[in-house]
Parts: structure tokens; C-alpha cells; sequence
């Protein structure tokens, strides 16, 4: 952050309360207006967010960003529409500070822009994908039966198969991040449910 990007920040009006109790119409205004400005930008901070996967291997054959591409793209290949394909993009995206929680992380970020089924195999992904190597860490490989008869366990089996189970290869083809990102852009635009979502609507 550059000098006069500090200064700017540090000299935009703010709200006067000490206490939320005590805010005025005035000051939510304020609060409103940077609210909107903020969460334009979110596109950008989850882009940047997921760089962080760069370089980092985990003992795994790719890294968790290559990963994370490869599974978005084997997704966009075989003609998944793009909340899915961002989905398969962001689905490991807590790995980061969600290490014990990482499906429950990056279900929170991509929740009010996609379907509710999108939502369910990213927050439920861990226990599907479990089932190809949970078995040799001394858990219960089967743990994805707890969800059977579920709605969406099909298809939450068919996204670890197809697109995340397979996505550890050196050698694939991925598509840069830089494809990606338009997409990610148009999908989280504007969100498709949102308890905020008045909140965010242009004046």
C-alpha cells in the first residue's frame, strides 16, 4: 500500500459511534457506501488468496494451486457451468486457515453465488474424497456413507472422481489462473442470496 493510499484511507469519513446502539442513519450511510466498495473487491482478495496455494506441495505430486487449476479445468473440459467450474476452482482454498475444515471454509466463500447443490459437494467434499486414501491414514474410508441417500451424494461422487481424485498430474495441460478469472468475476459479481444482499444494492 502506497503512501497516499494510507493517507486516503486514513482520511475517509467514518462513522462517529463508540457503540453500534448509538449509530445514526448518518453514520450507516457512511458505513454502507464502503460496504459496497468492499465487496466489489472481493473477486480480487479470493484470486490473491488462492496464490498462496503456489509452491506449496503438502508431500503431494503437484502443488495445491496446480491442483486447484487442474480440477477446474478438467471440470470446464467436460462442460461444467461456471459456478461449478469456480467451485472446482476455490474447493481447497481453506487449506490455507482452515486446516482441520478446509471443504466447510471454501463452502462459506462460494455459498451466496452458487446452487445448493454446488454448495453441498464443496462443503462435503472431504468425506467423498476421503474414500481414496482415508484408509491409509488409519480412518474410516467409507465415511462418505453417512451421506448416502442424500439428494446430492451423487453428485458430490461423481465431482471426486471425475475432476478432484484425478487432478495430482505433472504432466496435464491446466488452463493459467488468468482463465479462470473472468469467470470467477461474473460469478461472484453479485450474489444470488445473501442476508446483505439489500445492503449491497447501488443507491
Amino acid at each position: 500500500m502506497g503512501v497516499h493510499e494510507t493517507i486516503d484511507h486514513e482520511n475517509r469519513e467514518r462513522a462517529k459511534f463508540r457503540e453500534m446502539k448509538q449509530g445514526t442513519a448518518e453514520d450507516w450511510a457512511i458505513i454502507g457506501g464502503e460496504y459496497r466498495a468492499f465487496a466489489k473487491g472481493l473477486p480480487d482478495r479470493v484470486l490473491d488468496h488462492l496464490k498462496l496455494l503456489d509452491g506449496d506441495f503438502g508431500g503431494f505430486p503437484v502443488d495445491r494451486l496446480e491442483h486447484s487449476l487442474q480440477t477446474a479445468t478438467r471440470a470446464h473440459r467436460d462442460g461444467r457451468d461456471e459456478q461449478y467450474v469456480l467451485m472446482a476452482l476455490l474447493h481447497d482454498i481453506g487449506d490455507t486457515l482452515g486446516s482441520y475444515n478446509h471443504p466447510e471454509v471454501a463452502a462459506s466463500i462460494i455459498k451466496p453465488f452458487v446452487s445448493e447443490q454446488v454448495h453441498w459437494i464443496c462443503q462435503n467434499h472431504g468425506a467423498f474424497q476421503g474414500y481414496y486414501y482415508f484408509h491409509f491414514l488409519g480412518m474410516d474410508q467409507n465415511a462418505r456413507d453417512k451421506f448416502m441417500g442424500h439428494p446430492h451424494y451423487e453428485a458430490c461422487r461423481e465431482f471426486c472422481e471425475k475432476y478432484d481424485q484425478s487432478a495430482f498430474d505433472p504432466d496435464y495441460d491446466s488452463e493459467p489462473l488468468e482463465f479462470f478469472e473472468p469467470m470467477v468475476r461474473r460469478v461472484m459479481e453479485k450474489p444470488l442470496a445473501s442476508m446483505y444482499a439489500k445492503a449491497i444494492a447501488e443507491e
